[in-house]
């Protein structure tokens, strides 16, 4: 049953699959990722290569390297239970299959281990994966521009997302995050983004670590009338980020977005928070404002912000 769905999944993906084939990132790492089997395959040159089978054909696989292909499957297939989108589980395959043909090609040649490796690192410093750049409704922010667009209006409700073009995982999330700026995006709830791996000022500000080892990125945090009132994942008194998963259902659940937008969507575009002020009104029902989580010590520190 496992095997018919994944057949299905991917026929109904093929079409996307098939655009990706054609950007020289997907295809440079599909001959990177096969590179191991074509060189032990090849007619006229694996006849050359040093093997340890018993029956001494250099041509196929011995059980040394059939045992490390078996446990990149194996590794292939834990990170992929994780994993939220197509970019995602197609890009654990190349990571980890590059890793083992490193693997693979220093114990077949040390000198094709080098060659290989020197590929990989070339590879990394000039192919760079897509960004997306499907429909959305995002506002991308600047480190001049957030503070103010976030004040701008204490009716409205900002979902921001801190990101950097650098990290994988806010290049698998964007189109996530798309989906959700298209679904729920209104007059009183907006969604932005702002690259703190280029503005660094505004991550020290918002308190969003750049380091890798911090596993912050992509950070989304709730603010209303300028305010922090929640964000994911939280951060520990260590500076981690505690490991939250970046899909759909539980950005839903945790941000409680349908709430909020049944709520926003009532904000009317052409009435300011001046304008209501003036009138001694009160603001509609979009406006009512979060409480900020402060049941965890930990996200209260987070939640503060400068003022």
């Amino acid at each position: 049953m496992g095997l018919i769905t994944g057949v299905c999944t991917f026929l109904y993906h093929l079409p996307q699959i098939y655009k990706w084939l054609l950007k020289p990132y997907y295809i440079t790492s599909v001959f990177m990722t096969v590179a191991f089997l074509l060189v032990r395959k090849a007619p006229g040159l694996c006849e050359h290569l040093a093997t340890q089978r018993e029956d001494g054909n250099s041509c196929d696989f011995d059980w040394r390297e059939l045992e490390i292909l078996m446990f990149l499957s194996a590794i292939v297939m834990m990170k992929n239970r994780r994993a939220i989108t197509l970019e995602q589980h197609i890009g654990n395959l190349f990571l980890f299959s590059k890793v083992a043909n490193v693997i693979l090609f220093f114990r077949l040649d040390i000198r094709l281990g080098i060659l290989y490796l020197a590929l990989c690192l070339a590879f990394v410093m000039t192919c760079k994966p897509p960004v997306y750049m499907g429909p959305e409704y995002i506002k991308y922010f600047s480190d001049q521009t957030i503070d103010e667009e976030l004040q701008r209006d204490s009716r409205i409700t900002w979902i921001v997302e801190f990101y950097a073009n650098w990290s994988s995982e806010c290049q698998s999330f964007a189109p996530v995050f798309a989906d959700l700026s298209l679904k729920y995006n209104c007059a009183g709830l907006r969604f932005g983004k702002v690259d703190v791996g280029r503005y660094g000022e505004v991550s020290q500000k918002y308190r969003v670590g750049t380091s890798p080892l911090a596993k912050q990125l992509p950070s989304l945090v709730l603010f209303q009338g300028g305010r922090e009132i929640m964000r994911r994942p939280m951060v520990d008194n260590k500076g981690r980020a505690v490991s939250w998963t970046f899909n759909d259902e539980n950005i839903i659940r945790e941000f409680n977005l349908n709430e909020l937008f049944q709520k926003s969507k009532k904000l009317k575009k052409g009435r300011g928070l001046k304008e209501e002020e003036q009138n001694g009104s009160q603001p509609e029902e979009g406006g009512d404002e979060l409480q900020p989580e402060t049941n965890n010590p930990e996200q209260s520190i987070e939640s503060k912000k400068d003022r």
